[in-house]
């Protein structure tokens, strides 16, 4: 195992294990977790901090079900900078827009690739329209999802 913040941590199958059973629920409890993958509960509880220590773990959250409170057009916008040198600046005003919940610096057509999240296609538009007035922006390209089909994170 490294432990430098830059190298590769090497995941065994417990730590494996340990991971797959917080994704699936972040307050699972550390008696569970032991009992499940056959070490002490205080082994449990050592592994997970080196994990967050070397980087693995990033943080434990509850994911927020955007529809359940009407967020109900989920877009990716494609965003066309007049000159890559407005990439920070406009990054920084994206920033404050709340319902930008990604943005990519992306090869290909676009600059910027977002997800956003709207209440509705008037929605969609306001922010579109708050979009297209940052500084740099020359134009942007919308998709609508019509359905998540898969949303995971990464199996190791």
């Amino acid at each position: 195992m490294k432990n430098a913040i830059n190298a590769e941590y090497h995941l065994d199958k417990i730590d494996k294990d340990i991971i797959y059973m917080l994704m699936d629920n972040a307050k699972t409890s550390l008696a569970h977790i032991s009992k499940n993958v056959g070490i002490s509960t205080t082994a449990v509880h050592q592994r997970i901090k080196k994990l967050e220590q070397a980087g693995v773990i990033e943080n434990s959250i509850s994911f927020l079900n955007p529809r359940k409170i009407g967020f109900k057009v989920v877009s990716f916008i494609g965003v066309f900078l007049e000159q890559p040198s407005h990439y920070h600046d406009a990054i920084k005003a994206l920033n404050e827009i709340n319902e930008v919940v990604e943005a990519h610096y992306t090869t290909g057509n676009y600059t910027i690739f977002l997800k956003v999240l709207c209440r509705d296609n008037d929605h969609l538009m306001e922010i579109l329209n708050k979009i297209q007035k940052l500084k740099g922006v020359t134009r942007t390209e919308t998709f609508i999802s019509l359905e998540q089909s898969i949303g995971r994170q990464l199996k190791v």
